[in-house]
C-alpha cells in the first residue's frame, strides 16, 4: 500500500484561496438540482452507480458523504435503494485539509441525504452544507449524534459504540425518507451488522476480553476510540497524540515521557498511523521494535483504495490482535 505523505507541521488553510469560499458556495447555490458526481466515488468506488442491487420500489436517495468510512456504510446500509458519493476516497488525501472543488459543491447541491463527520474534522464539508440549508435535506452529523462537542476527539469511526450508533441513525433517516421501503432498511441493517459485521464485532469483543487493561502506546489521537473501545490501556499522554494529529510539534517533555516509556518496555505495543508517520513517530517505531515492542498500524481512511469498511477495520484489528498475542503470549 502507498502510504500518503504525512502532514506539514502546520497546515494548510481549510478553504483554497484560489477557489475561495464565495465560488464554492455560489456553485452550490446555482445547481441546486444537479446530481453530478463530484471528484469523489461512490462508496462501492464506482462513480455514477448504485451501491448494490437491492428490492426496487423505485426509488434512489441521493446521498453524500464527506469521507468514505461513513460512505462505505452508508452504501451497505442503503442497498439499491441509494446511491453514495464519498468526497474524500482516496487513501493519500487528508481529510482535515482537504480544499473542496466546485465539483463538490455541486454533489452536495443534489444531496438528499448527507454524512459529515463533524467535530472540526471536516469544517468544509459545513461550509458546503451552509449553501443548501433549508432545501429540505437531511443531515447527519457524527459528532453531534454521539456527543462530542468541538475539541472533542473527532475520529469516531474507530470508536465501535459510535460505529453502531451511526448504523441506527443512517437506518432510521433512510426509513424516513423513503417510507415505502422501511421494511428493505431493516433487513440491511439486519444483515450489515449480525452478517457484514460479524468479524469486526467478533475481533472488537475478543480483544476486549481477552486483552482489556493491556498498556499501549500510540502515535495519535485517531487510535484512542480504538483503545477505549477495545479497553486498552494509553500511556502515551493525549497531548503528544493530539500534537501529531493536528500537525503541531510535540513537546520535547512529551517525547522525553514516550521515550522512557518505550526503553522501559511500560508498554506492551506501539500503534501508529501509517499515513501520517512524522520523523518524530518514526523514531518511536524504531526505538519500539529495536526493544522487542510489536507494532500495529492503523490508517485514516479505508485503505487500499475501494476497500469497505469492513475488510479495511478487520485487517487493522486482526494485526493488532496479533500485535498483543505476540506481547502478552496469550
Amino acid at each position: 500500500m502507498k502510504a500518503a505523505p504525512s502532514r506539514p507541521t502546520a497546515r494548510r488553510p481549510l478553504w483554497s484561496p484560489a477557489l475561495g469560499c464565495t465560488a464554492v458556495l455560489a456553485a452550490a447555490a446555482l445547481t441546486a438540482c444537479s446530481t453530478s458526481s463530484s471528484s469523489g466515488s461512490t462508496a462501492d468506488g464506482k462513480s455514477g452507480s448504485s451501491s448494490s442491487s437491492g428490492s426496487g420500489g423505485g426509488k434512489v436517495i441521493q446521498v453524500v458523504a464527506a469521507e468514505n468510512f461513513w460512505g462505505s456504510i452508508a452504501s451497505q446500509l442503503g442497498g439499491g435503494h441509494v446511491k453514495v458519493t464519498s468526497i474524500i476516497d482516496n487513501p493519500d488525501a487528508d481529510p482535515h485539509d482537504y480544499e473542496p472543488t466546485a465539483a463538490d459543491a455541486r454533489t452536495v447541491a443534489g444531496a438528499q441525504y448527507t454524512i459529515v463527520n463533524g467535530i472540526g474534522y471536516d469544517a468544509w464539508a459545513g461550509k458546503l452544507l451552509a449553501a443548501g440549508a433549508g432545501s429540505g435535506r437531511t443531515d447527519l452529523n457524527v459528532g453531534d449524534l454521539v456527543g462530542v462537542k468541538a475539541g472533542g476527539n473527532p475520529h469516531r469511526w474507530y470508536s465501535p459504540a459510535d460505529v453502531h450508533a451511526v448504523i441506527e441513525r443512517i437506518t432510521a433517516d433512510y426509513k424516513k425518507l423513503d417510507p415505502a421501503d422501511s421494511a428493505d432498511f431493516d433487513t440491511l441493517k439486519n444483515t450489515f451488522e449480525t452478517q457484514t459485521l460479524g468479524s469486526y464485532n467478533r475481533l472488537v469483543s475478543q480483544i476486549r476480553s481477552k486483552y482489556a487493561g493491556t498498556p499501549i502506546g500510540a502515535s495519535e489521537s485517531i487510535v484512542s476510540p480504538l483503545a477505549d473501545g477495545l479497553g486498552l490501556k494509553m500511556l502515551t499522554p493525549y497531548s503528544f497524540l493530539s500534537a501529531v494529529s493536528e500537525g503541531s510539534d510535540p513537546t520535547a517533555r512529551d517525547k522525553a515521557l514516550i521515550d522512557g516509556q518505550i526503553k522501559g518496555k511500560q508498554i506492551k505495543v506501539y500503534v501508529y498511523n501509517s499515513q501520517n508517520a512524522t520523523p518524530d513517530v518514526q523514531q518511536q517505531v524504531k526505538e519500539a521494535k529495536a526493544a522487542g515492542i510489536p507494532v500495529a498500524t492503523v490508517t485514516e481512511t479505508l485503505t487500499p483504495a475501494g476497500a469497505s469498511f469492513q475488510d479495511w477495520q478487520v485487517r487493522e484489528l486482526t494485526g493488532l490482535q496479533k500485535a498483543l498475542a505476540q506481547a502478552t503470549g496469550k
